[in-house]
């Protein structure tokens, strides 16, 4: 069965974060939906043109297997913002699927969303006393039940395939590691 994975994104995400979430999680054979907050194509932290699959609009009656967020700044207060966004997610998590955040988005959109309650998360430390529970900071990733963080672009491919490891299982994601020659 093909596992379904939605990545939101609109102006001023973390370039690196998107695409390394994008890209492995494609590797791994997910059915990956690039989704904007705003006009389809956006203008990312740096610079970089990312043009979505589609608008988040056209994803919100569909359901996914994983819902997860770049960060970045202002993008990540963008994804905040959206109201469709928070529904989406909310719903997601109260049916007990996957969803993750990397950088700024723990603690910009899942904290500000409640999603992050009692659950133990990392991000990127410029962010961290938005955060209720720190004790997951010194970690690259963290993995609290079906909840992933991690902290920035550095930490990218390893969010990227913790998220494939539970998605799928470690085989696969040793799978799309071996190639990419990581150490």
């Amino acid at each position: 069965m093909t596992k379904r994975v939605l990545v939101p994104v609109a102006d001023g995400i973390e370039e690196i974060e998107a695409v390394c979430i994008i890209d492995t999680l494609r590797r791994a054979g997910a059915e990956v939906t690039v989704a904007a907050v705003g006009e389809r194509q956006i203008t990312a932290s740096r610079g970089v043109k990312i043009v979505a699959d589609c608008l988040l609009a056209d994803c919100e009656s569909e359901t996914y297997d994983l819902i997860a967020l770049p960060g970045g700044m202002p993008g990540a207060e963008q994804l905040r913002d959206s109201d469709m966004l928070r529904r989406m997610l909310t719903s997601h998590v109260q049916q007990r699927r996957l969803y993750g955040a990397i950088c700024a988005a723990p603690a910009v959109v899942l904290q500000h969303y409640g999603l992050l309650s009692g659950r133990c998360a990392t991000c990127h430390p410029h962010f961290a006393n938005h955060l209720d529970s720190p004790s997951g900071l010194q970690q690259r990733v963290v993995v609290d039940g079906l909840c992933v963080t991690s902290q920035g672009p550095g930490t990218a491919l390893e969010f990227a395939l913790a998220l494939v490891e539970i998605l799928f299982d470690k085989e696969t994601a040793q799978t799309v590691a071996d190639p990419m020659i990581l150490p």
